[in-house]
């Protein structure tokens, strides 16, 4: 079953379910996978880090939204995790706050923080992306768009 993450959401679960996020800018999509269990979660980061802690959608943010998508995995029996990290892109042509860039920096420091290695990646650029990630088999497809679709599959 396909499940539509939204922008500052998340969603874990088993094979053979599929977790799609769409529109992927300046945002980043995680994708955290256990092979073994074939368990996993996908989440939509639309900043870097929170104001604070009560914020009332961490999941919008890398800093506080990546803990919480482990934490569910964990719940749901997921143990060893590798990563896929995709969008942070800058849109907007000449502007000073590149918030792809750090929403990109602040995943991979909160992924480093956690000790899950980052095995495929297709971030930066100015083209947004869609995914679509399988959790039978880790395999995530990403879409792009603006300037000629193009349509890439990252194999485990």
């Amino acid at each position: 079953m396909k499940k539509i993450i939204g922008i500052g959401e998340y969603a874990v679960s088993k094979s053979p379910d599929i977790l799609v996020t769409l529109g992927l800018g300046s945002c980043v999509g995680v994708c955290l996978w256990d092979k073994a269990n074939k368990i996993g979660g996908l989440i939509h980061v639309m900043l870097p880090n929170a104001p604070n802690d009560n914020v009332p959608k961490p999941a919008k943010y890398a800093d506080l939204g990546i803990k919480l998508l482990l934490d569910d995995i964990i719940k749901l029996g997921g143990k060893n995790f590798t990563a896929k990290v995709f969008g942070g892109a800058a849109m907007f042509k000449g502007s000073s706050m590149d918030v792809g860039k750090k929403n990109i920096s602040s995943v991979k420091e909160q992924l480093k923080k956690y000790g899950i290695k980052i095995i495929a990646e297709d971030t930066g650029g100015n083209r947004a992306r869609s995914i679509e990630f399988n959790l039978d088999n880790g395999e995530v497809m990403v879409k792009k768009v603006g300037g000629g679709e193009k349509v890439e599959i990252f194999k485990y």
